[in-house]
């Protein structure tokens, strides 16, 4: 969509009246984003901020001593010493190739890329909403939503189109599909039933944050350290998007005579060709597509009958030393191979049966322009980690993290009612940071030591932050993909605006956050593991 054209959405509904409370506090909300730096130059901003006040508190002598730890009292090290240049040049590729996240989310991606570009992924998504029954439709578009998140942000562009004219064909109001499907996909985009590059890209930046306290005997994050909860919530929040869709959202829609019918301004006038994003698209599979699935089923089926030959027999492979999985072994070590395992088989095979790959060229052109698609991230991820690692070196994160925690502990404020008040920080800072891996970035280097040092696991913390950070995503106007899902709205409301948008998402954010939030306290209170090993307390 061209600015000339976000800028218009923007402004339609607004014409000829004040724009009310809601409205202006949502534009004030999108100013104060504005002149928030991109993530690439904020991160450096931190690490000159960071460069700065490590050296001033280094001269200081400022100190710090990590409770339960052997090693004594540690200076903060400045970095504008000769000895913290020194650090810089001879870890800044180090720090770059060995920050966590990068391997692992690029991994996970190249088997995404390869299920998306041979078009298994896209059939899949055809093939449930096709088939469902007209009453099941809003509970089948909230699953496909939530699962969207192992398409990574695709899911926002390809669910929501599909779901409006599945709606259509089958009677029910199109904007319904459209928004009921976005929301639930935007919303909950961090809980999925399966394991996804976010679980990746979260668990590298979070057991880099807690290098510092890992005296403390913390539990390394893995991407299915959180499977436990988000599958859950996943099952859960399926259900009650798919109720919110049917019994609020689209009755909703009907008292207010939202059209059904797409009123695309200019279309009838010869106007000029309108830039807003096309909502045509075929739920109908094709014979050599249902050939594909059935060859990618038997791909599946192998791959998973391998994996289970190697693991679930005495003194496999796959287990540790004792014979079992917990806490660690070859298993959950190997769970990113086994991810993309289970991504690339059945891929390969359907593209093979589709004729989508006629040659090894073939699969190697569609990693190339996967890892293509991810070049902004990688460039982030250059930037993220040496900050990350400075941040680490000058012992500034665990000098914060210490001086949080003694607060917190003098405060007597430590319990349950501390992470749900970290949850909603994050909710309220994703109005103004849109990217996930920044925002956990910035709240990982503080917030895991400082919980550690109150009892709490790295992956616990992890755990907290994605609720806040998912549930308030889709309310935010700095998030490109509201943008986008309006353009889609606009072919049936043409004076339609963010604020509309938000308003109708409105609903199944605060009712996710409380339903979260409450399913999160059920693991905490039970003491029920969150992941495979990993439980609230250290």
């Amino acid at each position: 969509m061209s600015t000339k054209s976000s800028k218009r959405s923007r402004t339609d509904g607004a014409a000829g009246s004040r724009p009310g409370r809601f409205a202006r506090m949502l534009d004030g909300v999108e100013r104060v984003g504005n002149k928030i730096p991109d993530p690439f130059i904020l991160f450096l901003l931190l690490f000159a901020v960071v460069a700065v006040a490590s050296t001033i508190m280094s001269a200081f002598g400022v100190s710090y001593e990590v409770p339960g730890s052997e090693e004594g009292p540690q200076r903060i090290q400045g970095f504008l010493t000769a000895q913290g240049l020194t650090w810089l040049t001879t870890n800044l590729v180090p720090n770059f190739i060995g920050f966590p996240p990068l391997g692992v989310v690029l991994t996970i991606l190249l088997g995404v890329g390869i299920a998306q570009r041979t078009g298994l992924l896209n059939t899949l998504v055809r093939k449930a909403f096709g088939g469902a029954p007209k009453w099941m439709l809003p509970y089948v578009a909230a699953l496909v939503g939530v699962s969207g998140s192992i398409m990574s942000d695709a899911a926002m562009v390809v669910i929501p189109p599909l779901a409006a004219m599945v709606f259509k064909a089958a009677g029910r109001h199109p904007v319904a599909g459209l928004l009921g499907s976005f929301a639930a996909a935007m919303a909950a985009f961090s809980c999925s039933p399966f394991i996804t590059s976010t679980d990746a890209l979260l668990s590298g930046i979070t057991n880099t944050a807690s290098q510092s306290v890992a005296s403390l005997g913390t539990t390394p994050v893995s991407p299915i350290s959180n499977h436990f909860l988000t599958f859950s919530i996943a099952i859960i929040l399926s259900l009650v998007a798919g109720f919110l869709i049917d019994k609020v959202l689209e009755p909703a829609l009907e008292r207010r005579g939202v059209a059904r019918e797409q009123k695309v301004e200019g279309a009838e006038t010869g106007a000029g060709k309108d830039d807003r994003p096309d909502l045509k698209m075929d739920t109908e599979i094709t014979a050599t597509e249902r050939f594909g699935l059935r060859w990618a089923g038997a791909a599946l089926v192998i791959t998973v009958a391998a994996v289970l030959l190697v693991t679930l027999p005495a003194g496999a492979p796959m287990r540790n030393e004792d014979g079992a999985f917990l806490p660690t072994s070859p298993l959950l070590s190997s769970v990113v191979f086994l991810v993309f395992l289970t991504l690339a088989m059945p891929a390969l095979a359907y593209g093979l049966a589709t004729r989508a790959i006629t040659g090894g060229a073939d699969v190697a052109a569609m990693m190339g322009h996967t890892i293509k698609d991810m070049s902004g991230f990688i460039v982030l991820a250059f930037v993220m980690s040496q900050f990350l690692e400075l941040f680490n070196w000058t012992g500034l994160s665990t000098w914060i993290a210490i001086k949080g925690a003694e607060a917190l502990e003098s405060t007597g404020f430590t319990g349950f009612g501390a992470i749900v008040a970290f949850i909603m920080l994050a909710w309220l800072i994703n109005f103004f940071i849109i990217s996930g891996s920044a925002q956990w970035a910035l709240f990982a280097v503080v917030f895991v030591p400082m919980f550690a040092l109150l009892g709490y696991e790295p992956g616990f913390v992890q755990a907290a932050y994605r609720i806040g950070d998912s549930t308030s995503s889709v309310l935010s106007p700095l998030n490109p993909y509201v943008i986008i899902v309006l353009g889609f709205l606009k072919t049936y409301e043409p004076k339609a605006g963010i604020g509309t948008v938000i308003a109708r998402c409105l609903p199944f954010s605060l009712v996710f956050l409380v339903i979260w939030v409450a399913v999160f306290a059920v693991f905490f209170f039970l003491g029920l593991p969150i992941g495979p090993g990993m439980y609230a307390h250290i």
